[in-house]
């Protein structure tokens, strides 16, 4: 069988794959992003979601931001503006990760953390492939489908994403467990790109899919 043209989420091909659901991500300090956040009820459906796989048995992956406390495994780029898309104030800038390995905002946030059978993927780059065990541990397990949620959509999702479609996964991305707080970035790839290398569901349709009953 084409495990990549199965359109349930059986647990023994699935896996779900949570990127950066880190404190300071889910709660950022950032007043206004925190509202917005807050607002799309993100770490509900983030909590909706992990408990479903594991209602379900499918294994959840937790590719998280682990950045050297001193910098030395940062490059800085060449790049036109910030984030943000704001243009450099005073010429090109040095690149500081939001979170760095050790500290409190680095840690997976409350209420979703690993459980015992979940594996952490420690990463350095956007793609949570990149140089890190998880496609060995996907692979090792026979895992077919990766159902990708987390921060941000525009950044590591959707860097994982295009990896894993060039590494013959299939792919789900869950609409309302994603977000990013630039504007319109969000929108623009689940309209605009996702849909042509991935299904895009919300947490409820995920969940169910997930069930056993399926």
């Amino acid at each position: 069988m084409d495990f990549s043209l199965d359109p349930t989420l059986r647990a023994e091909r699935t896996a779900l794959v949570l990127f950066d659901v880190l404190q300071d991500y889910v709660h950022p300090k950032d007043e206004a992003k925190a509202a917005t956040l807050r607002a799309r009820g993100l770490h509900e459906r983030l909590r909706e979601l992990v408990a479903g796989a594991r209602s379900a048995g499918v294994r959840t992956f937790y590719p998280a931001a682990s950045h050297g406390p001193d910098g030395s495994d940062i490059v800085s780029r060449l790049r036109d503006t910030d984030m943000d898309l704001q243009p450099w104030a005073n010429g090109v800038q040095a690149f500081r990760p939001i979170v760095r390995r050790g500290e409190r905002g680095a840690a997976i946030a409350d209420g979703l953390e690993p459980g015992p059978n979940d594996v952490v993927i420690p990463k350095h780059r956007w793609s949570a492939f990149f140089q890190t065990s998880l496609e060995l541990n996907l692979r090792a397990r026979g895992i077919e489908t990766i159902v990708i949620a987390g921060l941000s959509t525009d950044v590591g999702i959707a860097s994982t994403a295009f990896t894993a479609r060039d590494m013959d996964f299939g792919i789900v991305v869950v609409r309302d467990a994603c977000w990013s707080h630039r504007a319109g970035n969000h929108d623009f790839f689940m309209e605009r790109v996702f849909p042509r290398m991935a299904r895009v569901m919300d947490v409820a349709d995920v969940v169910a899919l997930m069930a056993p009953s399926a």
